[in-house]
């Protein structure tokens, strides 16, 4: 197959997000070959979606638990970008009309108090963490077939990121073992799932380790003030109008998505 054009499958691949219609996977003459050109055309994938999305102000990691590698055909995780008009503070309310499905997750996420140029591994990574707190990543999977799901199709659609909702932050998170910390899920007082940070590659902080390591590689290392969204524990959910999901995690405090 030929190599793909990177700004032309782009902006392909927005339209099919921006008009909001369900599909059961993205069309093959949109699948990168390798994950190196899926990252090329997510990377011009947040260049024309920031003028209308604002800019970029973190990260989210998705494919962090060997199931999800497994079923994606890959062993390592991925990332999109999260843009600055859809980083919401906790509670929040969401318009679910405004997507063709949207979904939620439960994580951690992080926000930097120091740039990290070359990544550095994980003492150095970890020392950069300024705050930790609970967070409901907020996603758009336009109705995909799970099935059908490769980790290529994720990268070029931007791991279907549409933003986040993050509680207060937490900044004496040291005292705190991430790995035993316990994220739990409710909808509507609830209890959907429940999973601990040690399912996030053994630690959040390994898989903001990961991250800062491969965006120093690509020439985008983090900075000091980006949130970046670790990774969940509990699958997907899929909000209705009226719906209350509550993410709790051990330490880090609460965050509410308001499903209107």
């Amino acid at each position: 197959m030929p190599a793909l054009d990177p700004r032309h499958t782009a902006e392909r691949i927005v339209g099919i997000f921006r008009a909001r219609q369900p599909i059961d996977a993205l069309p093959d003459a949109l699948i990168p070959g390798s994950l190196d050109e899926a990252y090329r055309v997510r990377e011009a994938y947040e260049a024309i979606e920031t003028p209308r999305r604002g800019q970029v102000v973190g990260y989210k990691i998705g494919l962090t638990t060997p199931i999800m590698q497994q079923l994606c055909g890959v062993d390592e995780p991925c990332y999109g970008a999260m843009f600055h008009s859809e980083v919401r503070t906790s509670p929040a309310e969401v318009r679910v009309a405004d997507y063709c499905h949207v979904g939620i997750e439960t994580e951690i996420a992080v926000r930097l108090g120091a740039d990290l140029p070359e990544g550095g591994g994980r003492e150095r990574v970890e020392a950069a963490v300024e705050s930790c707190m609970a967070a409901i990543e907020v996603l758009e999977d336009l109705r995909h077939d799970y099935r059908r799901l490769s980790a290529r199709s994720m990268v070029a659609g931007n791991v279907w990121n549409a933003g986040c909702v993050l509680a207060a932050p937490v900044t004496d998170w040291r005292k705190l073992d991430l790995a035993a910390a316990i994220y739990r899920l409710t909808i509507n007082g609830r209890e959907i799932g429940a999973g601990k940070g040690a399912d996030v590659v053994g630690n959040p902080l390994n898989a903001l380790s990961w991250l800062a390591d491969k965006l120093a590689a690509d020439g985008r290392p983090l900075k000091r003030g980006m949130v970046v969204m670790t990774g969940s524990t509990v699958p997907i959910q899929f909000p209705q109008p009226g719906d209350r999901a509550v993410v709790e995690v051990t330490g880090l405090g609460r965050t509410e998505f308001v499903a209107v």
